[in-house]
C-alpha cells in the first residue's frame, strides 16, 4: 500500500498556528532528548506517523531519508507512511496514536486524549512528544504547498491544490514565522497554557 499525498491541505491561519504552537514548545524536544526520554527512532516514528496523516510528500522524502540514515528499515518506513502499525514498539504506540489523532484533528486534541499521555509517559515526556509532533506539523502545513509547487513546475501539478494556494502558503511563511515567535514570548510572559483545547473528548 502506498502513502496517500495531499490528505490535509491548511490555510494561511492554519499555518501561523502550527508555527506558534510549535515555537512554544520546540525547547521541550532538545530538553526530552538531552535527558534520553526520547531515542531518535522513536521522534522519527511520531513525525512520520504525522506525515502519513497529512500526506506531505516533501517531509516523507527527507524523514525517509533521516529515518534511514539512523537505521530505520525501507520496511518499517515503507509501513508507517501507509499507515500501517506494524513493528512499532508497544512503549511507543500511545504516543503514535495521540501524533494521528493531533494531525487528523488539525492540531487541535482533546483533552482526553492529552491527559492519557501525560498519564502514560509523564510530563516532560509528554511534552518533548507534543513538540515533536508540532514540529513536524509545521514542516507538513508548509511542505504541502511546496511539494504542490514543485510537482506543478515538473508539468504534473497534483490537482488537490492551485497555483494561488500554493504560492500564498509559501510567500507568507517569512511575515508569520516573526509574527508567531513573538506571539510564542508574550504567551510564556504571560503565562499562557502551551496546550489549550478547543473541546474535550
Amino acid at each position: 500500500m502506498e502513502q496517500e499525498l495531499y490528505k490535509k491541505i491548511y490555510s494561511v491561519k492554519e499555518g501561523y498556528h502550527s508555527l506558534h504552537k510549535g515555537l512554544r514548545t520546540a525547547k521541550y524536544l532538545s530538553k526530552a532528548k538531552r535527558n534520553g526520554l526520547l531515542s531518535n527512532h522513536f521522534i522519527e516514528r511520531i513525525m512520520l506517523s504525522v506525515t502519513e496523516v497529512n500526506g506531505c510528500q516533501v517531509c516523507s522524502y527527507a524523514h525517509t531519508k533521516i529515518a534511514l540514515e539512523q537505521g530505520m528499515s525501507r520496511e518499517e518506513i515503507k509501513l508507517m507512511l501507509s499507515g500501517t502499525a506494524e513493528n512499532i514498539p508497544e512503549a511507543e504506540m500511545p504516543a503514535i496514536l495521540f501524533a494521528q489523532h493531533y494531525a487528523d484533528t488539525r492540531g487541535n486534541p482533546t483533552e482526553a486524549s492529552w491527559g492519557r499521555i501525560v498519564d502514560i509517559y509523564g510530563q516532560e515526556k509528554a511534552m518533548g512528544i507534543l513538540a515533536a509532533i508540532r514540529m513536524i506539523m509545521i514542516g507538513n502545513v508548509f511542505g504541502i504547498p511546496l511539494s504542490g509547487l514543485r510537482t506543478r513546475l515538473k508539468g504534473k501539478p497534483s490537482g488537490k491544490t492551485t497555483l494561488v494556494y500554493e504560492l500564498s502558503m509559501i510567500l507568507s511563511f517569512p511575515f508569520l514565522f516573526p509574527a508567531a515567535l513573538l506571539h510564542g514570548v508574550v504567551g510564556k510572559i504571560g503565562q499562557k497554557p502551551v496546550i489549550e483545547f478547543s473541546y474535550n473528548g
